[in-house]
């Protein structure tokens, strides 16, 4: 008995990385698969028939998959994986947002084209996704669902040349907390996947700074140690945990802080200019404090 057995899965960007490896592993678990994929380059361009790679990989294990390349960039690619869940087995109840792209450049080199397609392929393409299956839940009542939304640390931390990606990927957490309330009367959950693998994205970055990638550092750091933690959630031990933010990376597991009031302060009528003064760095070091306490205890535990 596999933990997703009669579950339905779609999946974006599963020809490869930490797609494919979750398309693999849910199939393993008794999922039934659609493996979206464009085919295309890291930086959107192209289009190729890499997801019936993997299509044939889960069924040469023994597993149920087809393949969708449809763009989620557009509604109709969207709907189109809605439907081929559909026709193909008849139900949907699991979506991995997990497809993108990236066109990195300082703000000084950002042109609109490359700013408008990371955005369209992440934040777009998770609305796109999301909305045609959050109806189908709705209308069919069907219960106990999933939604998983790919976040980043370039997002969720910011990182120097990425202002694109990393406005998508705030956007996405933010689209999550909105979608976990939406969907909680029908216990769908619905939670954000803050990444770190090596994949055909994130090794270029290191080369470029002279780092060598060995066959080493993808065992310790490949996109496979990211799909356990998609398929717990996927599952029913995962039922009502929602609204989170989970990174997973190398072996690492870990829950991150969502935004929250750490002080404040009231008082009638406006603030002076004298009084911030005081206020303000007391405000600042209570964040300070804040993430000093949240550094001791997200130290690693090793098991």
């Amino acid at each position: 008995m596999g933990r997703l057995d009669g579950k339905i899965a779609a999946i974006t960007g599963a020809g490869r990385g930490i797609g494919r490896e979750c398309a693999l592993l849910m199939a393993s678990e008794g999922a039934k698969i659609v493996v979206n994929d464009l085919g295309g380059n890291a930086d959107g361009t192209g289009t190729g028939h890499i997801a019936d790679d993997v299509v044939a990989e889960i069924q040469a294990a023994g597993g149920e998959a087809v393949s969708n390349t449809a763009s989620v960039a557009e509604v109709a690619g969207g709907e189109s994986l809605l439907a081929t869940a559909l026709e193909a087995f008849g139900g949907m109840d699991i979506l991995l947002n997990n497809a993108g792209i990236l066109r990195d450049r300082t703000i000084f080199k950002m042109e609109e084209a490359d700013w408008d397609a990371v955005l369209a392929v992440h934040l777009k393409g998770h609305y796109c996704c999301s909305r045609p299956f959050a109806r189908y839940i709705r209308e069919n009542n069907r219960t106990g669902c999933r939604i998983m939304n790919f976040s980043s640390v370039s997002g969720l931390f910011g990182n120097f040349g990425q202002s694109n990606y990393g406005a998508a990927k705030a956007g996405i957490a933010g689209f999550t907390r909105v979608l976990a309330l939406e969907l909680a009367k029908y216990g769908c959950t619905v939670n954000t996947i803050s990444p770190g693998a090596l994949t055909r994205m994130t090794i270029p970055l290191m080369e470029a700074r002279g780092e060598e990638v060995a066959q080493e550092n993808l065992d310790q750091g490949g996109p496979q140690h990211v799909a356990p933690v998609c398929t717990w959630l996927a599952s029913e031990a995962g039922a009502g945990i929602t609204s989170q933010i989970f990174h997973a990376s190398g072996g690492a597991v870990a829950i991150m802080q969502q935004p929250k009031v750490i002080k404040q302060f009231n008082k009638d009528g406006l603030w002076t200019l004298d009084e911030l003064d005081q206020v303000v760095p007391q405000l600042v070091a209570a964040r300070e404090a804040n993430d000093a306490a949240a550094e001791e205890t997200g130290a690693p535990v090793t098991l």
